[in-house]
């Protein structure tokens, strides 16, 4: 792998910006010949009294790949009918890798210091294990950051746990210019970006030219999101070997069967989080994934089709009316979007305020405590008027269910990873190690 290395340090005159031209020039022709090459690049403007710095990116020549998966067959019976990707901005490996720098960014932030990572951390399953996330200045956020795994796969194609980003490319723009998150703004980071040595030269790959505009950085963000997939949990493997998620899984303990079982029957979790997937049928365990006749059913996502209220509230305006905020509907109030279910288990703490730390909690929620609502969604008026009931044993095997859908694959990923090297890896030579 040859690596590309960029550098950037702080200059505000005329005479600098000829220098850093002239290294780029230089840095290009360099690459050309197939040698490693450094550019020393002003950095962007990120707020007042910050201290020059030294940054460097590590990048494959060829890129990662992001667009062409070798989905497991449960994925391929359903990934076209989900994927939000619109037409006019398809996945592409230059574009995600843009993407990617964008997203590790910190100077797209107001003063230098968080980036979309800052919140989305890959190793939490692109979460954070805050209940309120912590922007720009310290100040916390309104809701529970939401992990970014499969957004790719809500059909709906809508962003936020209210829904008010229409599309995943609106989505990736409204927390730079929020006023607690990134508290940057649009007009003034596309100059900035563009003045940047690190990004005319990535933006021509993923794009076919140098200009940078606001509708490239949403596209590259989006594309960046989309790429972050999972499909190979333990669940995923199981489901390969037994042919149904009816019947048991090889792979899985006594305790992960029983739990799967509890998900598709005693609990009927599988009516939310399998988008509409079918009851379980005792008499027909051999039933495919997918049946033509049958289109909105699919085993792979684990993700609601659309916002609903599950109880954690009562109907007052001093609780979050979700959805209904942007609608003024009373038939959206308390209404949220859900995550997907993949990587549950490291994406706590739950629900919108975060107010569960543990899995645990939230079955406990389900089995005993859902409140009334005028809005309540009908799969829970059973529950609602006399409880889900599970005993312990069933309890804890459906956590221990939830479990089999960890991808660990997706927490270490180098594609997904931060492609800025830290400065304790840069030797004094100028070379830049492989230490992240």
């Amino acid at each position: 792998m040859t690596n590309l290395h960029f550098a950037r340090t702080d200059s505000r005159t005329q005479q600098g910006r000829a220098v850093w031209q002239l290294a780029i020039a230089f840095g290009l022709a360099t690459c050309v010949m197939g040698f490693r090459y450094s550019v020393a690049a002003e950095p962007s403007a990120v707020g007042q009294g910050t201290a020059p710095e030294t940054r460097r990116l590590e990048l494959p020549e060829t890129p990662f790949n992001y667009s062409d998966i070798d989905w497991p067959e449960h994925f391929r019976s359903a990934v076209e009918r989900f994927d939000n990707t619109p037409p006019d901005n398809s996945l592409t490996d230059d574009g995600a890798t843009l993407g990617r720098v964008l997203f590790y960014d910190m100077s797209l932030s107001a003063n230098g210091t968080v980036s979309c990572a800052s919140c989305h951390k890959q190793e939490l399953s692109f979460t954070d294990d805050e209940p309120l996330s912590v922007g720009f200045d310290g100040e916390k956020v309104a809701r529970n950051s939401m992990s970014l795994v499969n957004a790719r796969f809500y059909q709906r194609g809508r962003f936020f746990w209210d829904e008010r980003a229409r599309t995943l490319e609106q989505q990736v723009l409204m927390p730079i210019e929020n006023p607690i998150e990134m508290g940057h703004d649009l007009d003034e980071l596309i100059p900035q970006l563009a003045a940047d040595p690190i990004y005319p030269p990535l933006f021509t790959k993923a794009f076919g030219s140098s200009e940078v505009t606001i509708d490239r950085v949403a596209k590259a963000l989006a594309q960046f999101v989309r790429s972050i997939v999972s499909y190979q949990s333990k669940y995923d493997i199981g489901l390969a070997e037994a042919g149904s998620y009816r019947r048991s899984f090889p792979n899985f303990t006594e305790q992960e069967n029983l739990g799967k079982d509890v998900f598709l029957r005693r609990a009927n979790c599988v009516s939310c989080h399998l988008s509409n997937a079918l009851p379980f049928n005792p008499h027909r365990p051999d039933e495919p994934y997918d049946s033509s006749k049958r289109p909105s059913r699919q085993a792979a996502f684990f993700t609601m089709t659309t916002p609903a209220v599950n109880g954690v509230d009562a109907d007052t305006d001093e609780v979050d009316l979700g959805v209904g905020a942007i609608s003024n509907a009373e038939m959206d109030r308390g209404r949220f979007k859900s995550p997907s279910l993949r990587n549950v288990e490291l994406t706590g703490p739950f629900m919108h305020d975060g107010r569960f730390r543990t899995l645990d909690q939230v079955v406990e929620h389900y089995n005993w405590s859902i409140k009334p609502h005028p809005n309540l969604d009908g799969r829970l008026d059973n529950f609602a008027a006399n409880g889900m009931a599970l005993p312990e044993v069933p309890k804890v095997a459906l956590v221990a269910f939830l479990r089999t859908l960890t991808d660990r694959s997706v927490l270490t990923e180098e594609k997904w990873s931060d492609p800025f090297v830290s400065a304790s890896s840069v030797d004094q030579g100028g070379q830049t190690s492989n230490i992240k």
